[in-house]
This record gives C-alpha cells, structure tokens and sequence, in this order.
C-alpha cells in the first residue's frame, strides 16, 4: 500500500474520498434507524401525550443495560478492522463468533431487567399515568434485549472491513419494519389490537431481532466460510474472548455511562413537571436526529483507525480522523443553524393537531431547549470522531474514566442539586448539559493530541511494515 495518491482509485489514502467511500453508507444506515426513532416518538405523540413523555425516560433505561452489551459487542468492529489491516482474514470470523457468544450470555441478563421495572419508575418519582406506561415500555425493551446486541455483533463483519453498504441495506430493512409495526400496532390499525406504547415497545424489538436472523444467514455464504473462517471457526476462543472482555468492556462501559448519565438527567427532568419532560422529549428526538447520522462517520472513522494500525500506519490513521472531524464540524454546524433559524419547523411534527393548551406550552419550550441543542451540536463533533479514533486503537479505559469523571462532576451531581434539591428550572438542567458536552470535547481532543493511541493494537501483533492492506471499501460479494 502507498501513502501516495492512488491514480487507479482516485483516492488519497486517508483522504475525504476515502472517508466518505467507507462512511456514507454508514450515515445513511444511522440516519434510517435514527428517523425510525423520531417516527415512533410522533406516533406516540398522536397517541397520547403521557405515552411521549413516558418512551423516553423508560427507553432511556432500558437502553442503560443494553449499551453495556451493546458497546462490548459492537467492539468485534475494531478486531475485525484490526484483522483485515493486518491481512489476516482467518481470524475475522473467530472474532465475530466470540461476539455472538457473548450476545447469548447478554440476552439472558438483559432479560433479566425486566425484573426491576416497578421499583426503579417508582423510585423516579413520575405521575402515575406515566409511570404504569414506563413500566410496560420498559419490561418489553429489556425481555428482547438480546437483539439489538446480537445485531451489533454480526454487523461487525461487515463494517470493520469497510463493506459498509451491506450495513446499510440490513438496517434500511429494520427500519421499515419497526416503522410498519409501529403504525399498525401503536393505533390498532388493520386490524390489529391498539395497543399504545406496549406496541411501539414491541416493535422496537422485533426490528432488531429480524436483522439479526438475516445477518447470521449472510455469515455462512460460501465466500464467507472460505476466506473468513465463519462457520469453520466457530469454537470458543478463550484468548480472543479474554481480548474482546479487555478491550470491548471498557468500552461498554464507556457507552453505559453516557446513556446512564443521560437517562438519570431525564429521569430528573421528570421530576421538575411533566410539561419539561414532554418537551425535552421533542428537544431529545430532534437532537437525535442530528446526532445519528455522524454516529456513522464516526464508525467509519474506528474502522479506518482500526485498520491503519493494523497494517502499522498511524499517520494514516490520523490523516482519516482528521478529515473525518472536518466533515462531522460542517454539518454539526449546518444543522444548528437549521435548528436556530427554524425550530419550529421541527417541532411541529409532533404537534397532535387537537389544538391542545398543554401542546401549546410543550412546543413553546421545546423551541428554547432546541437551541441549546444547536449551541452543543458543532462542540459534540469533537465527542464523535476523536471518541471514535482513540477507541479505534483501543485506547478503551481512558475513554471510559474521563465519562465517568465528567458525567458525575458536570451534570449529574449539579443537576440533582440544582434542580431537584433546590428547585432550579429547566433551563439550569440544560446548562449543565451544555457543559457536560464541552467538558468532554476537551478531554478527548486532550487525549487524542497527546498521541499515544499510535502505539496501540488489540490484535495478537502488529504486522510487518510491509504487509497488504486493502484501501477503502471495494464491492464484492456479500
């Protein structure tokens, strides 16, 4: 491979072509699942208004468990990427079933959860027509949790070696569904039983599980267990696995912590009035809608990281981070000013045409709480890609210390006190999580800067200077 411009291809290794090459189909997968969520928070939003305030806080904890998993599965990415810089395609597919075995054991815990669905919304202090609904939300996300861990898994194969369409399609796919079942089991449409959030729950999960049967399908092709050992390699690997848990469950972690930070912050919004919950809700599933689509170029960032190293090139490694922050910096900073100068074309999407008073002060709020979404958006492009960069080499536990020690200094310990101790608004909640993001965006520029991700590998040994690596994503066979 040369570090050169490559006139065959067009691509500059490490350049924008190559970014984008292995990154958009990845945005578009991220951006489909993310408008699947913003369309099930309308839907409940035409349903009932105590169902929107209700998905959010009892999806957002039930997801607390499942981002444990789901990051330490969805680490087999940086393996496989790791694997395939180093041009050693035997051992992607150990790596992919060590995944699946560790989704197996996931699926059982995170079911277990469902358990505890009483005690923890009764805890949160919500009114009781929203709390019965956060229970019922909350015990299905987690009794089919096993999912959309297992799902990450699998998807690995495909995305940590850069063919990142076949992502795309699959998730296109899990998207339609839960959109359809959405539609006809939240309304009781064709037939089917209405059956409010208790539906939409059900097909969040269903989704996932479908991709996942598809995925696992696609793993035993022909093509796949020649080259890739699929199906042959399908053994219980001790030293693989201990590897995964190493650098997989700081990363799990590291996700778990972010979600669980976000989740007790709006559990505390629930506290200060169902109008601010409900509001923050719309804020939440717009910012989402903002924020998923660079989650993919964040993933295509771990993968060229991961491979770059793996083929030992850190210049090239850094080369695509950096272009890779460029492009997430643009269109963070496009977005915003879409939310500043027209919020409330956003938040009438979730307006029930009933000509309702209590929407009526929801959509008021929600406007002012959608710029704060637009002042954190361009600083979270930092948080994206360099995240991303560093848990691409492995750089694993200092992204999950500096979550921790922000998380609980900068938002969730001055929120309770601020707001819930001592009666502050709204907008003092959003301020801290204003700062929060900042906190970390410097944190992680820090770490990245300092350099020592360069000399990081999670495979057994980095590969002889002159071994082969595959530029950028080349079609071939599933």
């Amino acid at each position: 491979m040369s570090d050169s411009f490559d006139a065959g291809s067009g691509r500059v290794p490490g350049g924008y072509r190559e970014v984008l090459a292995i990154s958009f189909p990845l945005i578009l997968s991220t951006s489909t699942m993310s408008l699947a969520h913003v369309i099930d928070r309308v839907f409940l939003s035409w349903y009932s208004s105590d169902s929107l305030a209700a998905s959010l806080p009892a999806g957002a904890s039930a997801f607390v468990f499942l981002s444990l998993f789901i990051g330490t599965t969805s680490y087999v990415n940086t393996f496989v990427s790791q694997y395939h810089g180093a041009g050693r395609p035997d051992r992607i597919g150990a790596s992919v079933w060590q995944g699946i075995y560790l989704s197996l054991i996931a699926a059982v815990a995170i079911a277990s959860m469902s358990l505890i669905a009483e005690p923890l919304f009764r805890l949160a202090g919500h009114p009781p027509a929203i709390r019965e609904q956060e229970v019922t939300y909350f015990r299905i996300m987690a009794l089919g949790g096993g999912g959309p861990v297992l799902s990450a898994a699998l998807s690995a194969f495909y995305s940590g070696r850069g063919r990142t369409w076949m992502v795309m399609w699959v998730n296109l796919g899990g998207a339609l569904v839960n959109c359809f079942f959405n539609y006809l089991w939240i309304f009781g449409n064709w037939g089917f039983p209405e059956w409010g959030i208790f539906g939409a729950a059900l097909a969040s999960i269903l989704a996932p599980w479908l991709m996942s049967i598809f995925y696992f399908s696609l793993l035993f092709l022909p093509r796949n267990r020649t080259k890739y050992s699929s199906l042959s390699a399908w053994r219980f690997d001790p030293d693989l696995f201990r590897r995964l848990i190493r650098y997989g469950f700081p990363s799990g972690l590291q996700f778990m912590t972010d979600v669980s930070a976000f989740t007790i912050f709006i559990l505390l919004i629930g506290r200060i009035g169902a109008v601010e919950l409900a509001a923050s809700n719309i804020a939440f599933a717009v910012n989402h809608l903002v924020f998923m689509p660079m989650v993919g170029l964040a993933i295509g960032t771990s993968v060229l990281v991961g491979r770059y190293l793996g083929a030992n090139k850190p210049d090239l490694a850094a080369r695509s981070t950096t272009h890779a922050f460029q492009l997430t910096l643009t269109y963070m900073s496009g977005f915003a000013l879409l939310l500043l100068s027209f919020p409330g074309f956003f938040i009438a999407c979730f307006d029930p045409g009933n000509s309702s008073e209590d929407f009526a002060e929801i959509s008021r709020l929600a406007r002012h709480l959608l710029y704060f979404v637009a002042a954190y958006s361009t600083l979270d492009a930092t948080n994206i890609i360099y995240t991303a960069a560093l848990k691409g080499a492995g750089d694993t536990r200092f992204v999950l210390l500096i979550m921790i020690v922000v998380s609980l200094s900068c938002m969730v310990v001055p929120v309770l006190i601020s707001c819930v101790l001592l009666g502050g608004g709204i907008y003092i909640a959003w301020f801290f999580l204003w700062l929060w993001v900042v906190v970390l965006a410097g944190a992680f520029y820090w770490r990245y800067r300092a350099g020592h991700w360069r000399g990081m590998r999670v495979i057994e040994h980095a590969p002889a200077p002159a071994a082969a690596v595959t530029e950028g994503p080349v079609v071939e066979a599933p």
